[in-house]
């Protein structure tokens, strides 16, 4: 049986984050996520970050591409992270239907390829919450309303399967379930002693990453007291309380924050 997910811990409690991390959770949450300098500059003078840190910030994120300068002197997220923003909205609001106990299958079926390439195609699948069984063979619960990428028909076969081992233990066996658990809670604890503004921003940061490696498997298939819409309730709450700061510091009407 393959591991199937990164360790879930990552760094407990989150680190701070970077002036360019900073910018990037506000913007990558913010709808549309677009903000003029100068009011950029006063957002994130609330989480730590100077003037000076935060023009040395933007020059290194425009010339990386990952920011562009606005008509109006502003600054908004480019096409590829506009693409990671829609990612991690659907991400963070996975809409399910009941399931029936089919399961969706990928089988890999393109040979000749890198490891580049193949290890590109398993970050797509694993974001795509499906865990691998074995070399090639990728699989999850359908429960998931959402289209699997058409560019996958050229490198893989989809169909549906019944597998024969028992569903809970073949969830158990595919995804570190109990590990995974483990850490929302102590994320929910850090979120719930964090003060600081940076310190929350940072912690929130961490949750959006957790959330995203959540297998968002039936009930069924959960354990007990599984944590994963506690955790994704406390971060809805932070986007609006993230929000009125926005709207509070810059006076404008951006929906929604979080992120990074």
């Amino acid at each position: 049986m393959r591991t199937n997910a990164p360790d879930p811990a990552g760094d407990l409690p989150p680190r701070p984050l970077s002036a360019r991390s900073v910018v990037l959770s506000l913007l990558l949450g913010t709808h549309p996520p677009e903000l003029p300098a100068r009011d950029l500059g006063r957002l994130v003078e609330g989480f730590g970050v100077g003037g000076s840190t935060l023009r040395a910030a933007l020059s290194r994120m425009v010339a990386a591409g990952d920011l562009l300068r606005t008509d109006t002197g502003g600054y908004r997220l480019s096409d590829r992270l506009l693409a990671r923003q829609r990612r991690q909205d659907e991400a963070l609001r996975p809409r399910t239907r009941p399931w029936h106990g089919d399961w969706d299958m990928v089988v890999v079926t393109a040979t000749g390829r890198g490891p580049a390439e193949r290890a590109e195609l398993r970050t797509r699948l694993t974001a795509l919450r499906l865990a691998e069984l074995r070399e090639g063979v990728w699989l999850r619960p359908d429960n998931l309303v959402r289209p699997l990428p058409a560019e996958l028909d050229e490198v893989a076969e989809r169909c549906s399967a019944r597998p024969a081992r028992p569903a809970p233990e073949l969830a158990a066996a595919l995804w570190p379930l109990d590990a995974w658990a483990r850490t929302a809670r102590t994320l929910l604890d850090h979120i719930g002693r964090a003060g600081r503004p940076a310190d929350r921003l940072a912690a929130f940061a961490a949750v959006v990453r957790h959330l995203r490696t959540d297998p968002v498997l039936p009930p069924p298939l959960l354990p007990p007291d599984w944590p994963g819409e506690t955790l994704r309730a406390a971060y809805t709450g932070y986007q609006r309380e993230l929000t009125e700061e926005v709207r509070t510091r810059v006076g404008g009407g951006s929906d929604g924050a979080g992120g990074g």
